[in-house]
């Protein structure tokens, strides 16, 4: 348990620094990285606007810092599905059920992670933020899978899983309907179940 973690669970507030990145991490979600300013996220911390810059001298300061937190996020969620699930199957299965337990807010607000990687891939002449680690970490975890299951094909495979999860993603997002990301990952499941 991390220090702001056990303050949390005691009752405290979180420091400064980690609400900056929760209403940060919230906002370029709900808004975008255009839209949403450092006032915005210094508003929704209930942080003055002067102390943003104590903790990040920039957006892209804070940017990066959403982008190490949602890292950690995959990390662990990986870690944990290795641990419950004994087969390579049941675990790209439970990384399914783990996309799809996310539908109403897609449905709102697109897939996290896709939104920003796009976002951020169209900034030109914009310093390059390590986003691409977002998409590469699943892909990689899906990759040992899929080899665990004897494919040779499994870095193409993996691929293929990410594709069809941020491409359902989009139209559950643009179509404003959770149920289009629910049967996605229903046919991913018996695609899985071929192998």
């Amino acid at each position: 348990m991390t220090d702001s973690t056990a303050g949390q669970a005691a009752g405290r507030r979180p420091g400064k620094r980690e609400r900056l990145v929760a209403a940060a991490t919230q906002l370029l979600h709900q808004q975008g990285t255009e839209r949403t300013t450092l006032a915005d996220i210094a508003k929704v911390a209930d942080v003055p606007v002067g102390n943003v810059y104590y903790y990040f001298k920039t957006k892209d300061d804070i940017i990066a810092a959403v982008i190490d937190g949602y890292e950690q996020q995959i990390t662990t969620t990986l870690a944990f599905i290795d641990a419950h699930h004994r087969s390579p199957k049941s675990r790209l299965k439970a990384l399914v059920r783990e996309f799809a337990s996310r539908s109403e807010i897609v449905a709102q607000y697109g897939c996290p992670f896709g939104s920003l990687c796009s976002e951020l891939d169209k900034r030109p002449g914009e310093p390059s933020l390590a986003v691409a680690e977002l998409m590469r970490l699943p892909i990689e975890w899906a990759e040992k899978q899929f080899r665990s299951l004897g494919r040779q094909d499994a870095h193409d495979l993996a691929f293929d899983l990410l594709a069809a999860y941020e491409g359902s993603a989009l139209l559950t997002n643009t179509m404003r309907d959770p149920r289009v990301l629910s049967r996605a990952a229903r046919r991913i499941d018996r695609w899985i179940d071929s192998f």
